[in-house]
């Protein structure tokens, strides 16, 4: 009985697995893209420029690390992070080690003995060495720390930090325009140049990159040390040229014109081309603004939805019968 029962469940699921790869091909090939109706598109005027592109990191030109001149106890911290300071602002007061121990005897015995020693064991401040922003801040009031602890990290102006690839790298120059993208503000690109190219490469998995730093003329409020981005590096640039599509002409630089009268061939021309971005090129000779240039469109056809997963085979859908093959009733 057994051995009958598992046969009816092994012949039920061979059906079902059946019906599924007939409705499911598991190595059913992709549709292949078909030929849509050529269309035309008109040669006009415009800007193209050509870049190189490159990911990026926001980085400060320099930043240090700030630490106390003496050992001791902070007094008073004046700065937080995310402030500007200017050289020499003082950031915090610090009592040497035996300020601290004195004041603190002083204290236990009243507040007139300790306001005495206060008045005449001044304590030792704590400037900034150059003019920029505290981006970290590890020191509290009361706290004990020595000549080797970061009291605070300052950085100057932002500047993005590019990774370029060698091959790209004779194309970029000193005083080079440059676009700074960051990733959270895609909407908002900040301009800049070129300033330092480094000499020495960094090779990862066989691939070497050299580090080019990039001034920004306005460093946006929103902009943070950490920030990823993408830069270009502004090549070559075209004003108010002759731009197509680059999909309208062909690798042999060959671009196809309407025919003159209905039932005639396409005629195939010759032309010249310049820069490309990728989306537009450049056409130097051959054409004038507002030829008519053929380009034949590629589309992917309609798949159909699919409507939900099932193991069972979907019901055939029936087809609407005309009328005049309905059978009719008799009376």
């Amino acid at each position: 009985m057994k051995k009958f029962i598992l046969l009816i469940l092994f012949v039920a699921a061979a059906a079902l697995v059946w019906a599924w790869y007939n409705e499911y091909p598991p190595f059913a090939a992709a549709p292949a893209p078909t030929i849509g109706e050529e269309e035309i598109v008109t040669v006009r005027r415009g800007d193209i420029s050509l870049e190189v592109l490159s990911s990026a990191v926001i980085t400060p030109e320099n930043k240090l690390e700030i630490k106390p001149p003496l050992a001791g106890r902070a007094e008073t911290v004046l700065v937080d992070i995310g402030q500007h300071v200017k050289r020499g602002q003082t950031l915090a007061m610090m009592s040497s080690t035996e300020r601290a121990a004195l004041l603190d005897a002083a204290r236990a015995k009243g507040k007139k003995e300790a306001a005495f020693w206060e008045e005449i064991y001044k304590p030792a401040p704590l400037v900034a060495p150059l003019d920029g922003v505290i981006i970290s801040r590890s020191l509290i009031p009361g706290q004990v720390i020595t000549t080797s602890d970061v009291a605070f990290i300052m950085s100057d102006h932002l500047i993005a930090q590019a990774s370029m690839d060698e091959t790209d790298l004779a194309k970029v120059y000193l005083g080079q325009p440059a676009t700074v993208i960051l990733d959270s503000y895609p909407k908002q690109p900040i301009t800049g140049e070129v300033l330092k190219i480094a000499y020495n490469g960094v090779t990862t998995n066989n691939v070497t990159t050299y580090p080019v730093y990039v001034s920004m003329k306005e460093v946006p409020e929103f902009a943070r040390s950490g920030m990823t981005a993408s830069t270009g590096f502004l090549v070559k640039v075209s004003k108010q040229t002759l731009l197509l599509p680059t999909d309208a002409v062909t690798s042999s630089n060959t671009v196809l014109l309407p025919p003159a009268a209905p039932g005639e061939s396409p005629v195939a021309k010759k032309v010249v081309t310049g820069l490309s971005d990728g989306k537009d090129i450049e056409i130097k000779k051959g054409l004038s603004e507002g030829d008519r240039v053929l380009r034949t469109a590629y589309r992917l056809p309609e798949q159909k939805s699919q409507e939900g997963f099932s193991l069972l085979p979907r019901p055939k859908q029936k087809r609407d019968t005309p009328p005049s093959q309905l059978p009719s009733r008799s009376h």
